[in-house]
């Protein structure tokens, strides 16, 4: 019924769009008059010929455009590149071809500045042009992330994004095309992609674009920069965990290789941002909770992580790109100890958690006319997590690895009808391999699982402005075929904005979206509690493939520096297993088949003064589960349901120098509290109703700073420094409840990040 319902929406939204597009003709102005316009504005100086801007007219430009979007905005309207000389000059020349999107920021410094808003919902961060947020010194895109209403981590891990109430798995992340199945260092609190080379990162809420696919939350994609610069240029950095560097190389006017590396030094030298770390992840891990612990004797401990990537651009012509592209993530953890158990005898572990993938992609391009581009695309990944836990004294031995191996390829056609038209599809194939290993020795027992899913899918959508370009719709449909499923799966995407005025918009996003990969949770002491999450694909037996429906609406005003904007949202996910919402409470060992549905109310208003920016965030939801056969069917909060978020923050930027401000609060998570009447030599504990009180109030501050400076001509350096919980604030992020060496039941608090700092320093040459 409600994917019913979704859909007639969505038709009678399209037909609305359409019919306002064709009621609009509003005449655009001759390009002369527009690039006087700029000149004044941007105190600039166009250089061309005559006879190359004659006849060419467009729509006005929005005023609050920065100078390289205005640039990028007049390439796409007009036959014409735009080369910008030195800082004032700009030569204009014919453009070789090439094929642009219809694509319009509607709300540039977002928050801050190198965060914009586009027409079709989807939020970009530009790294070069990042500011700073609270708690920041370097652009980390998922850190970013969570700065943005309707998206919050709930345990502070960037590896557990909630988008909307969804959870990690159901976001679809990307780099260069490849789609990543571990996206964060330190076991999930530092970002796993070097944002240095990285230049194009966008995320999608709703009304997700029909070529992606097969993640029913939100849509994440980072793409290190596309054009060859012919020039050199490197960085090198550090901070109290890790030091990193990349370097553009041109190797021929047609070829540059991109490369860049990052390694922590926490193997040789432990800081206080380490030590805040380690504790975080580790504290209330396998590794320290068990129950036969008495007291460490002796503990040795190493941590390492690093990443490496590289991308290799070749123009062959001038219509003809080859982009390749590699990237590796590492994370390894040795934990050996010596303890006194509940027996008063010493007992010797040795564990091993090692975390890596791989990811590779080649994408050719061609452009076979002005308004017709080809591209076709092939990837692998590779994640694989592997746990040893060797007890010496009782010669036990127990292995367990999750691996999942992604191929992929994709062809996608771009047809420009003309310049407020463009048509795009495609078609994609996936091979997804899943391998659950299990080795326990004293007592022997063995387990191999595998399991593959093949998807066809194929897609195609439409964009078009109305001839004043106040009304954008974007409209399309993705087809999948799931082979071992035996399930065909249609998802109709939709995205309207209209120009009501100057400052008020109204925007419209809808979505249908499927799954067939999730994360599961079999025991909460699996790869030590740490990673405890491990890939499980779709079957025909107790695993369905995920469904999603989702429909927003909002409003904004910007005007004078000033953003409001009000979005409502309904957003429905069928289909999910009890076993990957990681309960700790009566249903921890249930594997139940449910959905949940979370309804929505994001608020933003931010002032954008001469050298401030202030904004205040706020979210109401209510995120609720229904299981079939749990809880007797009937309805009961969501594991990360959190009823109120809200962030004010203040950033000030002055030359060189640029500070800031961030307090967050929410309303605490919900957990289950045993009942007051147990049941003697019972196994296991009895509960009240699942999820009926919640954690005190989630609250800190964060502060950072960054100061750049010129060592010499063509050296550029920055250094920086943050405070993550300000005040040292001890906040509560989840609790739940086990038997300890006695059988009594204790009760077991995950606390937050404690206060964490943080030093910076680049050099950029």
């Amino acid at each position: 019924m409600n994917r019913l319902l979704l859909r007639a929406i969505l038709f009678f939204l399209a037909v609305t769009s359409f019919s306002l597009i064709h009621s609009q003709n509003e005449e655009p102005q001759p390009l002369v008059q527009i690039l006087e316009q700029l000149e004044i504005r941007y105190d600039v100086k166009f250089s061309y010929e005559t006879k190359t801007i004659d006849g060419i007219a467009i729509a006005p430009l929005n005023p609050q455009l920065s100078l390289k979007q205005a640039l990028n905005e007049l390439r796409f309207l007009t036959p014409l590149d735009f080369k910008v000389l030195d800082g004032r000059f700009i030569a204009i020349a014919p453009k070789v071809k090439s094929v642009q999107r219809l694509e319009e920021v509607v709300v540039n410094n977002y928050l801050t500045k190198g965060i914009s808003k586009t027409n079709n919902g989807t939020i970009e961060i530009d790294a070069k042009a990042f500011d700073i947020l609270p708690g920041l010194i370097e652009p980390d895109v998922l850190q970013i992330l969570q700065n943005l209403p309707g998206i919050i981590s709930v345990d502070e891990r960037i590896s557990n994004i909630n988008v909307r109430g969804g959870t990690n798995d159901q976001n679809l992340v990307l780099y260069e095309g490849i789609r990543m199945y571990q996206s964060g260092h330190f076991f999930g609190l530092i970002s796993a992609f070097n944002p240095y080379l990285s230049d194009d990162m966008r995320i999608s809420k709703n009304g997700t674009s029909a070529l992606f696919g097969n993640g029913v939350s939100s849509t994440i994609s980072i793409k290190n920069s596309d054009r060859i610069d012919h020039r050199s240029s490197a960085g090198i950095g550090t901070n109290l965990l890790n030091v990193d560097g990349y370097a553009k190389i041109p190797l021929s006017k047609k070829m540059e290789l991109q490369i860049s590396a990052r390694r922590a030094f926490t193997d040789l030298l432990a800081s206080t941002t380490y030590d805040a770390y380690f504790d975080r992840i580790f504290r209330d891990s396998e590794l320290n909770v068990s129950s036969d612990i008495s007291s460490v004797v002796a503990l040795n401990e190493r941590f390492l992580f690093y990443d490496l990537n590289a991308k290799f651009l070749y123009d062959i012509d001038d219509t003809s790109k080859l982009r390749v592209s590699l990237l590796n993530i590492y994370n390894d953890l040795d934990y050996n100890q010596i303890f006194t158990n509940s027996d008063n005898n010493l007992q010797e572990t040795r564990s091993a958690l090692n975390q890596v993938s791989y990811g590779a992609s080649a994408t050719y391009s061609k452009i076979f006319n002005d308004d017709l581009q080809a591209s076709a695309q092939f990837y692998y990944s590779n994640y694989d997590l592997d746990a040893q836990n060797n007890d010496i004294t009782n010669d036990q031995l127990l292995i367990q690895e999750n691996k999942v191996e992604d191929y992929g390829l994709r062809l996608d056609l771009s047809k420009t009808i003309d310049y407020n038209t463009q048509l795009r599809g495609g078609y994609q194939f996936n091979e997804v391999g899943v391998t659950d290993f299990e080795d326990v020795s004293n007592p022997d027992f063995t387990s191999l699982v595998k399991e593959i899913i093949r998807t066809h899918a194929f897609f195609g959508e439409t964009e078009r402005y109305s001839k004043s370009r106040n009304t954008y719709i974007r409209l399309g449909a993705r087809i999948s075929y799931f082979e071992k499923l035996k399930e065909l799966v249609i998802e109709p995407r939709f995205a309207f904005n209209q120009k009501i005025s100057n400052a008020i918009r109204l925007e419209i996003l809808g979505e249908l979206k499927s799954q067939s990969i999730t994360q599961v949770i079999d025991l909460q002491q699996d790869f030590f509690g740490i990673e405890k999450r491990r890939w499980l694909l779709s079957n025909l037996d107790d695993v369905p493939l995920v469904r999603s429906q989702q429909i927003s609406l909002g409003v904004s005003y910007n005007q004078n520096n000033l953003l409001v904007s009000l979005e409502g949202y309904y957003k429905n996910v069928d289909d999910i297993t009890a076993q990957s919402q990681g309960f700790q409470n009566q249903f921890q060992f249930v594997n139940d088949i449910g959905s949940y549905t979370i309804t929505g109310l994001d608020f933003l208003i931010n002032k954008r003064f001469k050298d401030f920016s202030a904004w205040l965030s706020y979210t109401l939801s209510q995120n609720n589960y229904k299981f079939d056969t749990i809880n007797n069917g009937a309805a009961f909060p969501n594991n990360v349901d959190i009823a109120h978020v809200a962030n004010a923050s203040l950033t000030y930027s002055l030359k060189s120098f640029k500070l800031g401000l961030g307090i967050n609060w929410h309303s605490g998570r919900t957990y289950t509290e045993p009942s007051q009447v147990q049941i003697p030599n019972n196994p296991s504990i009895e509960y009240n109703t699942p999820n009926n009180v919640r954690l005190p109030d989630y609250f800190r501050t964060d502060i950072s700073a960054i100061y750049k400076f010129d060592i010499s001509k063509g050296i550029k350096a920055e250094a920086g420094a943050s405070i993550w919980n300000l005040f040292n604030r001890s906040n509560i992020i989840n609790r739940y409840y086990a038997f300890d060496a006695d059988d009594n039941i204790v009760e077991v608090n995950n606390q937050s990040l404690k206060f964490t700092p943080n030093l910076s320093f680049r050099v950029n040459f």
